[in-house]
């Protein structure tokens, strides 16, 4: 009886735990993979994503996107579409991070949807996004789209773009 009660005890706790979670891990080609919505701290914790530290190294946000951030982004939110497996994801997530910390924007602002090679997440919403491209940085007020700015940007100038955007809309 009470190895069936410790089974029970057992099963119970990691179906709340899973039903707790934002998030799975995967596995792409032996590397781990995320999907669904992903704190920030996990990727700065687990030593799978090392790409996250290394590529903020040698980073220092645009000082004209920082403040016009600062000045304009209180009321923001951003939510950002893209993959841990993503090369790109990986070279702008981490500076992404880098610029709202210097923007002084908190990340209760901010929202990580990790999505597989196919754009899905645990929900519909990448589709619903018309994702197409990773990553895809889109800012948000009072809940609704009011730009977003895809990959590097029109002119790999990603910072500034999300600044203007800001800066149009609040």
């Amino acid at each position: 009886m009470k190895h069936l009660l410790l089974v029970v005890l057992i099963i119970g706790a990691g179906i709340c735990t899973y039903a707790q979670s934002d998030f799975v891990v995967g596995t792409d080609g032996g590397s781990k993979m995320l999907k669904g919505v992903v704190k920030r701290d996990l990727l700065e914790n687990d030593t799978a994503f090392a790409w996250f530290h290394a590529n903020q190294t040698g980073y220092t946000p645009s000082t004209d996107a920082v403040s016009l951030l600062r000045a304009k982004g209180g009321s923001a939110r951003f939510l950002v579409l893209g993959g841990t497996w993503c090369g790109d994801t990986q070279a702008l997530l981490p500076k992404f991070y880098l610029l709202m910390d210097a923007a002084g924007i908190g990340g209760d602002q901010l929202t990580f949807v990790a999505v597989d090679r196919q754009k899905h997440a645990l929900n519909s919403l990448p589709e619903d996004m018309h994702l197409a491209h990773t990553p895809t940085f889109v800012v948000l007020k009072g809940g609704k789209e009011v730009g977003r700015v895809v990959e590097w940007g029109k002119n790999g100038q990603w910072e500034s773009e999300l600044a203007e955007i800001v800066e149009k809309n609040f």
